[in-house]
Order: structure tokens, then C-alpha cells, then sequence
């Protein structure tokens, strides 16, 4: 077993990049590797070595795209981790975990009635839990809300990092919008880094028809064999026009136009403008993806069509144990979606994922 250390080795999120209003200038952001002391441990907190850290799209928001993080720089960004503990609460040290992206107060009102996914001070790795993320080498945690991974098999410990988030994040929606076994559901951006297991979790859930939405064959042919029954390629596609060809299939297939669970992950603008036109007579569109962009709407639909429009945050901790055992039972195929890099390529890694969504999941594992 990995002993405790004297110091933490971390790629620090020095400054975001910044644009100047005025003349458009672009500052980029900075990556620099640091050397910070391991902080003493409070009671009921453990240090975790990290195994692997997930790039999600998050970590692209505040490091490009001008989302700030509570804790302003410099602090290390990532959010998705698996690890082993190594010291703090005895009777954590020595087991392997699942750090959640999300780990609410357990005190307030939120926390009381359900909702501490969404807790006003939850601490997140890479945001608010002070300077520290999964970019490192290690992270001072809370124990109170730690995952322990059993059976795992033969699935690396780093893979398992894409369920601390991207696995998660899905089950979190689901139970937001009331699934039930039978339901039909829409995924759109099924092809990406949450939206491929959106698919796959729903299917897991008994749903009687999943179709997919997304822009790139290759990525929406994997999904026909992970979850998805049906899929729309929508590249250079009107929001009508897959409105279009989601109504063909539903005819050619006996479906019914109305009562679809619609999950938007991409946070774009286009994929919100087609789970709005898609949302339909008691239909959800559950609102998965954050973006900046702004949509316009007809309010008076959901009226008229006794609909809903939902948001959904994170995963509260009690359910990561139930994604991970999908994984584990293999009702959620974690190895096709995801590639681990050394941690060294953290620039590189972030910079061809911000460019272009990638087929699998970035795992960075610590290379110091």
C-alpha cells in the first residue's frame, strides 16, 4: 500500500484564459506543475492518491470559456477521481474510492429534503474544495461521502475515475425526471462524454426505446451497441428537420409522438433548440449540458402541452454506489469509452479536447 507523503505534486490552473472586452485580445490560460504542502487533516477527512482524473467539459469551461471557479486561482482543476486512500480516518486507509464531484454540507435545507445534489455549499474538487482538484498526485477529502470500489475485476482503477461524473451525472437526471421502466427517451449528444453513458443508463433502467442525437456517424454507430434502438445524425440540420425524422421513426415504428424524456447533454445552443422543438404532450426535456448560449422559447408550450423543462446538477453521493455496480456487472461498457493519458500531457490533453470532443473519455493518470 502507498505510504502518506510530505508534499502534493499538482498541475495548478495558474490564471483562465481571459478576452479583453475592448480590443478581443486573448490572454491563454496557464498550466504550471507545483509542489504544496499535504495540509493537516481534520477529523473525518482522508488523503487520497490519486489513480486517475477525468478531463470533463467542466474543466474546459473554467479553464477557457470564462466560467469561474468559487475558489479563484490558483487552484487545481479536475472533478472526476478514483484513488486509494493513504492516511486521515483509519477506517478508510487502504481502500479504493470513488471521490464524488460533487459532496454536499448534509446540513441545510437542500441536503434535508432530497436535493444536496444542488447544496449552495457543496464542496467540489476543482472548484470549491479550496486549492485542490484531481490534477495531482493527491487530495484532502471529506470521508463522509467517499465510494468504495469492490469488485472491480479486471477494470483499471483509473478508468473508473469517468464514473465520478460522466457516469453519474446520468443516474442524477434520471431520477429528476421521474424515470420508469418502459419510458421513451431522447438522447441528445449521445455520442459524448456524458451522453454515451445518458444512453446506456437508460437502457439499464428499462427503457423501452432510446434514440440517439448527435453529429458524427462513427460516435452514434457505437451507441446502436451501447443503449441507443435508434439514431439521428443532426449535422448541418435544422432543429425541424430532426423533428422531422424523429416523427418518421416514431411512424415507421409504432411510437408514440407524446411523453418522450427528452435529456439535452451537449449544452449547446442547436442541441437545446431540438429538445425544445422535440418536447411534445406531457413530454420532459431534462437539461443535462451547461452552455453560455442563449435560446429562445415559447413559454406558453409547456402550457399547451403540459410539459416540462428540468434542470438536473451533479449526482448526489448515495447513488454513485448503484452506477458503480452497473459498471462492475457489466450492464455499462466503461472500457470503449475511455483512454487514460500520463498527466504530463495535461496542456496538450486540454487543448485537443476544448478543439474537438473526443471518441473517449481523457483520463490524465499522474506521471510526476
Amino acid at each position: 500500500m502507498a505510504s502518506a507523503p510530505d508534499k502534493i505534486l499538482t498541475w495548478q490552473m495558474v490564471q483562465p484564459t481571459s478576452r479583453d472586452k475592448e480590443t478581443k485580445e486573448v490572454v491563454p490560460g496557464k498550466l504550471e506543475k507545483k509542489e504544496i504542502p499535504v495540509p493537516d487533516l481534520a477529523p473525518g477527512e482522508v488523503l487520497v492518491e490519486v489513480a486517475g482524473c477525468g478531463v470533463c467539459h467542466t474543466d474546459l469551461g473554467y479553464f477557457y470559456d470564462g466560467v469561474p471557479t468559487v475558489v479563484k486561482p490558483p487552484l487545481t482543476l479536475g472533478h472526476e477521481i478514483s484513488g486509494t486512500v493513504v492516511a486521515g480516518d483509519e477506517a478508510w486507509v487502504g481502500k479504493e474510492v470513488l471521490i464524488p464531484a460533487v459532496m454536499p454540507c448534509r446540513k441545510c435545507i437542500f441536503c434535508k429534503t432530497g436535493r444536496g445534489n444542488r447544496c449552495l455549499d457543496q464542496k467540489m474538487p476543482g472548484n470549491s474544495l479550496g486549492i485542490y482538484g484531481g490534477f495531482s498526485s493527491h487530495i484532502p477529502v471529506p470521508a463522509i461521502d467517499l465510494c468504495e470500489i469492490k469488485n472491480r475485476g479486471d477494470i483499471p482503477l483509473a478508468h473508473l475515475a469517468v464514473v465520478a461524473d460522466a457516469g453519474t451525472t446520468p443516474y442524477q437526471a434520471a431520477k429528476r425526471a421521474d424515470f420508469q421502466p418502459g419510458d421513451n427517451v431522447v438522447v441528445i449528444g449521445i455520442g459524448g462524454g456524458v451522453g454515451q453513458y445518458m444512453g446506456q443508463i437508460s437502457k439499464a433502467l428499462g427503457a423501452n426505446t432510446v434514440i440517439g442525437i448527435d453529429i458524427t456517424d462513427e460516435k452514434l454507430d457505437r451507441a446502436l451497441k451501447n443503449g441507443a434502438d435508434f439514431v439521428i445524425n443532426s449535422r448541418d440540420k435544422d432543429a425541424k428537420t430532426v423533428v422531422g425524422e424523429f416523427k418518421t421513426i416514431c411512424k415507421e415504428n409504432g411510437l408514440p409522438g407524446f411523453a418522450w424524456k427528452i435529456f439535452e447533454v451537449t449544452g449547446s445552443k442547436p442541441g437545446q433548440e431540438i429538445g425544445l422543438s422535440l418536447l411534445s404532450f406531457i413530454g420532459k426535456l431534462i437539461v443535462v449540458g451547461f452552455g453560455l448560449g442563449k435560446v429562445e422559447y415559447m413559454l406558453s408550450r409547456l402550457m399547451a402541452f403540459d410539459a416540462e423543462i428540468i434542470g438536473t446538477w451533479g449526482c448526489l453521493p448515495e447513488y454513485y454506489p448503484i452506477v458503480l455496480g452497473m459498471v462492475t456487472s457489466r450492464k455499462i461498457n466503461l472500457k470503449d469509452f475511455v483512454q487514460t493519458r500520463p498527466m504530463s500531457t495535461i496542456r496538450e490533453s486540454f487543448e485537443e479536447a476544448h478543439r474537438v470532443p473526443p471518441d473517449r473519455r481523457i483520463v490524465l493518470t499522474p506521471d510526476f
